[in-house]
């Protein structure tokens, strides 16, 4: 679709040079659950904060951790490793808290994640798709041998 019309350029991804064939890269944010690499565009990530107290919610879903006042704002903090079934400790010692405007719907929203890596250019040619049929993977990324799920956390709500 975007190959006809060069000008124009999906959210969170940039063009490259003429050059490159014309590929496009995305802003990932690698983060660790348990084990494993995950990203999220970048694009979607508000913040980045360490873990404070949170006040756990009665009756709420079981990936909810609970919510955190965060600069005035009640924001919902998930456990992704729930959602994913991920297993495996962690230290959980960062919250990636998402652009409202980017969330299901619309209300402030955290992932407690173990550890926060860095921030990558990838090409989109590099992203193979999920061998998984689930709406939230985005895809796989192959990398020095290890693999990174690229995973959206719109599709995620409390």
């Amino acid at each position: 679709m975007y190959a006809e019309a060069p000008d124009r350029v999906e959210p969170g991804c940039r063009p490259m040079s003429e050059t490159t064939s014309r590929s496009r890269t995305v802003q990932l944010l690698e983060f660790e659950l348990g084990d494993e690499s995950y990203a999220v565009d970048i694009t979607h990530v508000a913040e980045i904060v360490d873990v404070n107290d949170l006040t756990v919610v009665p009756n709420s879903a079981p990936h909810v951790e609970g919510v955190m006042d965060l600069r005035g704002k009640t924001t919902t903090i998930i456990d992704p490793k729930a959602v994913f079934g991920i297993d495996g400790d962690g230290e959980r010692k960062r919250i990636v808290v998402f652009d409202r405007e980017q969330t299901v719907d619309g209300k402030p929203m955290g992932w407690i994640v173990d550890e926060v890596d860095q921030v990558v250019d990838v090409e989109q040619g590099d992203v193979e798709s999920s061998p998984a049929d689930d709406d939230a993977i985005r895809g796989v990324i192959k990398r020095d041998g290890d693999f990174v799920i690229w995973v959206r956390p719109t599709v995620l709500d409390a």
